[in-house]
């Protein structure tokens, strides 16, 4: 096999590739070997049919697209590996030039990993606002301790109302007949909730203990029934038991009861605290973010197609695992939201190009920077991942499964070169 490599030309390269005659015979005969199984003709035994007769039966080129197809990656292969300075993104676009007994040609059109040419990538400051605490979140944290505090009274002499916790027995009909699945018996409620599909329970409210009504609603139009989309249906609906929710008193005796603090002042301090704590942790994640944009927006890169189609391609292979787990399909998920995958994906086009040259900028920083993942930061991020989950970190290693030990250095080259970033730069 010979190849001449054309000259680098919109960060593409054409490499010629030539086979003589004695290697493409070569290849026809591997080719014939591999699937001469697949033929038979009268007076011969299935896949011991002589090659020169098949060929004058289907014509002397018959084995040629197959042994084309089987021996070019090999030859492609082969050239990459000796040629280490050319790093494709993508398949390349293969056009014949020549094919007959006296050999092949055909030009590869390789798509080439692109040059980053850095800007300015030190020196940049970015402001970060201090992070405040409003009376507003302080309470709804204090909601929250107060709800794990809640109590639960019994109601007899007054009707349910949103926000009660109710018993009752219902069965769903749909077109007069009751449909699997929509029948329940001291079934538990809290009205308000959400649980039940819209309108059910704001019906549910206003009814009395012991007593029947017929709860009339619809059905959404993508319901996870096929067969109930849509549709009108009536529950009857039997109110068992109605408790409602009598919250703590906020004052000094509730602070001592839910923390180790005697005051609700002193409790109030330290739950302001850890919300500015929170906040800031998301603001200097922002100005992080605001730091790596201004140094991709200085640096000077022509992100190939293939790579954001690639990058589109990985968010739609997340997006499928993710939602399969719902037992729903891609395309019908799509649907859903009311976009194809082709609209998706035009959709995804820009912010994936972003990615894909943020992603290309980093690493030139990092090979600039020479930023290296010894095994010391392994081990000290595995003591760490150890520490936060009260594990060993002999197990951790033991149970990493092929990709995972690739995927933490990753995440530990991701701290260093944006550590690296925040020591050449000035966030303030």
């Amino acid at each position: 096999m010979k190849y001449t490599i054309g000259e680098k030309k919109n960060g593409q390269v054409a490499v010629k590739f030539t086979l003589d005659a004695k290697e493409w015979e070569a290849e026809v005969e591997k080719a014939y070997q591999k699937h001469k199984g697949e033929y038979k003709k009268e007076g011969f035994r299935q896949g011991h049919v002589p090659r020169k007769v098949l060929e004058q039966t289907y014509g002397e080129f018959m084995f040629f697209e197959d042994a084309f197809n089987d021996s070019f990656p090999e030859y492609y292969t082969k050239m990459l590996k000796k040629e280490k300075e050319l790093f494709p993104v993508d398949y390349p676009a293969i056009s014949l030039d020549k094919m007959d007994k006296d050999g092949v040609e055909f030009t590869a059109t390789v798509t080439l990993l692109p040059e980053v040419t850095l800007g300015e990538y030190t020196g940049i400051e970015v402001k970060v606002a201090k992070a405040t605490a409003t009376d507003a979140e302080v309470n709804a944290e204090l909601d929250k301790l107060k709800e794990k505090q809640v109590k639960f009274v019994d109601v007899t002499d007054r009707a349910a109302k949103l926000g009660d916790l109710t018993n009752i027995d219902f069965a769903g009909f749909v077109d007069g007949k009751q449909f699997d699945g929509g029948t329940a018996k001291d079934f538990e409620l809290e009205l308000g909730s959400h649980q039940f599909i819209d309108g059910f329970e704001d019906q549910v409210a206003g009814m009395k203990i012991g007593e029947e009504k017929d709860v009339n609603v619809t059905f959404p139009e993508h319901y996870q029934s096929k067969d109930l989309e849509g549709k009108p249906a009536v529950f009857k609906v039997k109110l068992l038991e109605i408790r409602e929710k009598v919250y703590p008193e906020l004052n000094d005796e509730f602070a001592s009861s839910v923390s180790e603090f005697e005051t609700l002042a002193d409790l109030k301090k330290d739950l302001k605290h850890h919300i500015e704590e929170h906040k800031q942790e998301h603001v200097l994640q922002d100005a992080e973010n605001e730091l790596v944009a201004k140094i991709v927006k200085n640096a000077k890169v022509d992100v190939p197609a293939a790579m954001v189609q690639s990058q589109i391609d990985r968010e739609l292979d997340d997006m499928a695992h993710q939602i399969a787990g719902y037992g729903l399909k891609l395309e019908n998920y799509l649907q859903m939201m009311g976009t194809t995958v082709e609209q998706f994906r035009k959709s995804r086009e820009q912010k994936a190009e972003e990615s894909v040259k943020t992603s290309l900028v980093m690493e030139e920083i990092i090979k600039k920077e020479g930023i290296k993942v010894t095994d010391k930061d392994v081990k000290a991020k595995l003591e760490l991942i150890a520490e936060h989950t009260k594990r060993n970190v002999t197990d951790l290693e033991r149970e990493m499964v092929e990709g995972q030990e690739q995927m933490l250095k990753n995440t530990i080259l991701s701290e260093k070169v944006i550590n690296r970033l925040k020591e050449l730069n000035n966030i303030k």
